[in-house]
């Protein structure tokens, strides 16, 4: 399932710096606006510790994890929605993304110009989103006048006009559609920015994050959104530590596990993910799969064959199968299960699927 959070922000918040991090990858960072110009893609592996449990229960030669995919996308300055930097090019990347995640700078650092002239989170987080409301709005006036034309003759455009109209009086008083809680479906035609889900990552520095009572006044301000907060500096640093290390600098920020993982499960949580595992001698395995999938759904993301020639699911809940310590003593305790084509998943169900095609 390839889902994507496309990284935007103003440009010099460390959008790039991060996505190294991200990435363990090169990707120029420079100090300078437009440093990323081609918007560039990184997988990062969502951590999850029940795989290395399967693995021993299974006896597994390998792990596979579920994935992350972020998109850098270059940096949004004042005036994007009108060509303003590299708007264009910048807006059509993001609209690719399936939700947006937002950099915003809170550390100092006199060395790191910022295109405003100084550090001020929630201006940041302003600017972006007027960019998109903006543009959002240029949409719908597009949209409208063909709207209006084609419910005179169908009735079922005619639900599409009164929620992009509705759509329109969200953005014109300044809210984002994803923020205002706005019921896009109608709509999902016209690809509007600001429904997509928002992740926010507060690139931070020690001040901000050992003081809980900042980032809580700055979650605040983004929620319903998920944030992050961490040092996309110390990030890259992290990656070159080893364990005992990484878990000294951790402390010394307050810090109880390295940020990207944190990022990792926000970014999933956000784009509305969630895992089902898989277990045997070769791997032990995290599927991929939508809150609310049904068991052929989830069997489909396997293989197609699975979904089409679906007849039942074997099912332990992982808590279950970690308790008992074997699938034997696990059947053996009344914890296997067989569900059928209705059964909706549940996030960390262990499941082998019985198929016939």
């Amino acid at each position: 399932m390839s889902l994507t959070l496309g990284i935007v922000g103003l440009p010099n918040v460390g959008k790039s710096t991060l996505f190294n991090a991200l990435t363990n990858s090169e990707v120029e960072a420079a100090n300078y606006p437009f440093a990323t110009i081609e918007p560039n893609v990184g997988v990062v592996n969502l951590p999850d510790p029940r795989l290395d449990r399967l693995a021993e229960i299974f006896s597994s030669e390998r792990i596979l994890p579920a994935t992350v995919s972020f998109v850098d996308i270059a940096g949004i300055v004042k005036g994007a929605s009108e060509g303003e930097g590299m708007g264009n090019q910048f807006l059509s990347n993001i609209r690719e993304a399936d939700a947006i995640c937002q950099v915003v700078r809170v550390f100092s650092d006199e060395d790191v110009v910022h295109v405003a002239g100084k550090v001020d989170p929630l201006a940041d987080i302003d600017t972006v989103a007027t960019e998109l409301i903006l543009a959002d709005l240029q949409t719908l006036e597009k949209a409208l006048p063909r709207l209006e034309k084609e419910a005179r003759k169908n009735k079922e455009v005619a639900e599409t006009l009164e929620a992009a109209k509705a759509a329109q009086l969200v953005l014109e008083d300044g809210k984002t559609l994803f923020a205002a809680g706005f019921d896009t479906t109608p709509i999902r035609e016209l690809h509007l920015m600001t429904a997509k889900p928002f992740l926010y990552v507060f690139n931070s520095d020690e001040g901000v994050l050992t003081d809980a009572a900042k980032r809580a006044e700055l979650a605040a301000a983004v929620a319903p959104a998920d944030s992050v907060f961490l040092d996309a500096k110390i990030e890259s640093e992290l990656l070159e530590l080893d364990p005992e290390d990484q878990a000294e600098m951790l402390e010394s920020i307050g810090q109880d596990e390295p940020g990207l993982d944190s990022l990792a499960r926000a970014g999933f949580h956000t784009l509305g993910l969630q895992t089902y595992l898989t277990a045997g001698p070769k791997e032990s395995r995290a599927w991929t799969i939508r809150k609310g999938d049904t068991a052929p759904k989830a069997a489909g993301v396997i293989h197609t064959d699975f979904e089409k020639g679906f007849i039942k699911a074997e099912i332990v809940s992982f808590a279950d199968l970690d308790a008992n310590g074997t699938m034997a003593a696990a059947k053996a305790a009344g914890k296997v299960r067989m569900e059928g084509k209705d059964y909706v998943m549940a996030d960390g169900d262990v499941v082998e699927f019985r198929f016939n095609v």
